[in-house]
């Protein structure tokens, strides 16, 4: 049984104990990691166990670490039952989407004027990196440089509470992005990311503010769909549940 443990959650790191921090701080952020990657499936109950026994920790910080992920809406604990990975609310990503249009569109329309060499010299070199991802079908890599590029935008803003903002509504989306990270959805990705840079390098605020929107649109649009496409994912809306 403990090796079948030890095994069962091998795609869990080991624990690092040589960052700062504490022990239920590094397990929350190796779970949270996880879950987003879609390594623990929306739906799937934790064998926690199996968890102490991967990460070699006791119980007690597992259970410390699964309740911030609660708290956070990763995780749901169910008295009798156990822990389980929460599915996806599409009504939270729509939110969270509103959001960052509210904040990302006037970001780029305030940075446009500027024409930062540097700034534009950092998302060209993203373009780059992100085209070079896709071509060794690197997901992880390619939405890893997608949050780069808005980063970059809000750094050169320098608005930290816009920043803060909209990493927050972020993290309610962490899973359903990477969930979409298709091949196709990745060349759809790059091109608008493109179309924005180069509104940047022309100095047009209405340009960038406009191909801003087309993107923040279609990544909704994109959710919306894969929703109806993987119903299991997702947590089910009241409307659903007396439809059904």
């Amino acid at each position: 049984m403990t090796d079948a443990r030890n095994s069962l959650y091998r795609f869990l790191p080991t624990l690092n104990r040589d960052k700062r921090g504490g022990t239920v701080a590094h397990i929350h952020d190796v779970i949270r990691s996880a879950i987003v990657r879609l390594e623990f499936a929306p739906g799937e109950f934790i064998d926690k166990s199996a968890l102490c026994n991967r990460l070699g920790v006791s119980r007690f910080p597992v259970s410390e670490a699964l309740g911030r992920l609660a708290d956070e809406g990763f995780v749901e604990i169910l008295p009798q039952r156990g822990t389980r990975v929460t599915r996806i609310n599409l009504a939270d990503c729509q939110e969270a989407m509103f959001i960052r249009n509210a904040l990302e569109i006037d970001t780029v329309r305030a940075i446009a004027p500027r024409g930062d060499a540097r700034l534009l010299a950092a998302l060209k070199r993203n373009l780059r990196d992100a085209e070079h991802a896709m071509k060794h079908d690197d997901r992880v890599r390619f939405h890893e440089l997608d949050i780069e590029l808005h980063d970059l935008l809000f750094d050169a803003l320098g608005f930290e509470r816009v920043k803060s903002t909209v990493y927050a509504a972020r993290a309610k989306i962490d899973r359903m992005r990477l969930f979409v990270c298709t091949p196709e959805r990745q060349l759809s990705t790059h091109a608008e990311h493109e179309k924005i840079v180069d509104a940047l390098a022309s100095r047009d605020a209405e340009a960038a503010a406009a191909a801003m929107h087309d993107h923040l649109s279609m990544v909704t649009a994109v959710f919306v769909s894969f929703s109806e496409m993987y119903p299991d994912a997702f947590e089910r809306r009241p409307a659903d549940v007396e439809a059904a």
